[in-house]
């Protein structure tokens, strides 16, 4: 059955294409989200650019009739659009308490008169599409059906772990380390709920006699394949190694340069970050299979924002950055066994100045990508729960030839007021890129930090 949506201005300003999502079913603009629209039009963020968008959809759409006797969107889906203003005599329907005439009570009543023309005549059911819980509970105090935006959610408690377990015999498993290759056809079938392998996905194999007895490999889609992974010296890494399987993982994946998108997520101290600043080190300074490593994050503070930051853009930036320069030190700071010793050499030395300075190392704030093409060089985009999925999309196309680009966010910790755990960028490119043979993901799981940071992770 066709349905009626009238959508909210936060729904089009988070997705302009909110408009011609909802296939052959019938869109209903209030005027308020078109003045509202307007107001937010000259905005330099994101919100400003998807206002415009909208506008020039709007627009687009108007040439092909009158918007408020309903145009088509799509000559395929038979979707129609209407722009409709809020006539006072439904405001008056409204509750005393929601009489005022504000922007949000104005689209209420548009979707009130909406749902009273369908009880009148033949109207197909109407929803009231919103991010705005506050209005949703406002639309369900009215009998109104109101509903959230989920194109682009993907739920937290089902994300793609991109690690599986898989039981074999352990003959399977000498093969597999005799011949560096492993056919999934001659493996026992997994269980009929487990879901299918994807590529790039961590497997861990199971000794069916011996559980205790383990093997970690990767599976190779194109070759339907599992490759067992190769051992990592830490030599290679300073101090940094792999504490536990899943870092292993993503050791695995940082460390391959033909994997171009690698996704890492896990609470507060699993290791996301420096794992992923220790692998571009190494591939940046040792290896040079890049020319630099270009380190980047969200600039949105926790908490209240302690305002005008002086200095210069470097200035500005220093505690934003801070996060970054702290794994920095660490990873580049002295190993010595007495603790007083290394904290002097800490102190001393500056290490990570002496990279940038050759221009092995730059770290920006990502305001600034917009534009760019980034080529040859390891990317880490850290606290990516912070972004929007159109952000994530703006800097993933920056990637130019030779660049490997990776993020890291623990989607619980999101400090952005317009993206939660299930609409945040970093969740929707890890669903997104699920099974691409460029792309691979980890979900860390284990604190390694501390002790303490490990039960305050779990507890708080």
């Amino acid at each position: 059955m066709k349905k009626t949506f009238v959508l909210d201005t936060n729904v089009l300003l988070h997705d302009p294409r909110a408009l011609v999502r909802f296939e052959d079913n019938n869109v209903v603009i209030p005027i308020e989200v078109v003045e509202e629209i307007d107001r937010f039009k000259r905005d330099s963020s994101e919100k400003g650019r998807n206002a415009r968008q909208v506008s020039r959809l709007l627009d687009g759409l108007r040439e092909k009739g009158n918007l408020a006797e309903g145009v088509e969107i799509d000559p395929i889906a038979h979707g129609q659009l209407k722009v409709v203003f809020c006539r006072s005599e439904t405001l008056s329907q409204l509750p005393p308490e929601l009489k005022s005439g504000n922007g949000d009570n104005n689209i209420l009543a548009v979707a009130l008169e909406q749902r009273l023309q369908g009880v009148m005549g033949s109207q197909p059911p109407v929803i009231l599409v919103t991010k705005d819980t506050n209005l949703r509970i406002k639309a369900d105090a009215v009998g109104l059906i109101a509903q959230d935006y989920t194109s682009d959610k993907v739920a937290i408690a089902d994300l793609y772990p991109g690690t599986a377990e898989w039981w074999v015999s352990a003959a399977q498993m000498e093969q597999l380390q005799r011949e560096g290759s492993l056919c999934v056809a001659e493996l026992p079938p997994l269980p009929p709920e487990a879901p299918l392998l994807q590529a790039n996905e961590g497997v861990t194999l199971v000794d069916m006699a011996q559980p205790g007895h383990t093997l970690l490999a990767r599976y190779c889609a194109a070759a339907a394949q599992l490759r067992p992974l190769p051992k990592v010296s830490r030599a290679k890494l300073g101090r940094v190694s792999a504490r536990n399987r899943e870092q292993t993982f993503a050791l695995d994946l940082l460390l391959d340069a033909s994997i171009q998108l690698v996704t890492l997520v896990g609470k507060a101290g699993t290791g996301k970050t420096l794992l992923a600043l220790a692998a571009g080190l190494h591939q940046v300074a040792d290896d040079h299979t890049y020319e630099r490593l270009l380190v980047t994050r969200p600039v949105i503070p926790l908490g209240k924002d302690i305002g005008f930051l002086p200095g210069d853009l470097q200035e500005k930036m220093g505690p934003w950055m801070q996060p970054i320069v702290d794994n920095l030190d660490y990873l580049l700071g002295s190993d010595e066994a007495n603790p007083s010793q290394a904290r002097g050499a800490r102190s001393a030395r500056n290490n990570w100045l002496d990279l940038k300075s050759m221009g092995l190392l730059e770290v920006e704030a990502i305001s600034y990508i917009r534009g760019r093409s980034i080529p040859n060089q390891f990317m880490v985009v850290d606290e990516a729960q912070n972004l929007t999925p159109h952000e994530v999309k703006t800097i993933v196309t920056r990637v130019g030839e030779g660049t490997k680009i990776v993020f890291t966010g623990d989607p619980y910790q999101i400090d952005n007021p317009y993206v939660d755990a299930d609409s945040n960028g970093l969740t929707w490119l890890v669903e997104k890129f699920k099974g691409q043979e460029l792309a691979g993901h980890v979900t860390l799981r284990k604190g390694e930090r501390s002790a303490l940071a490990e039960l305050a992770a779990n507890l708080l």
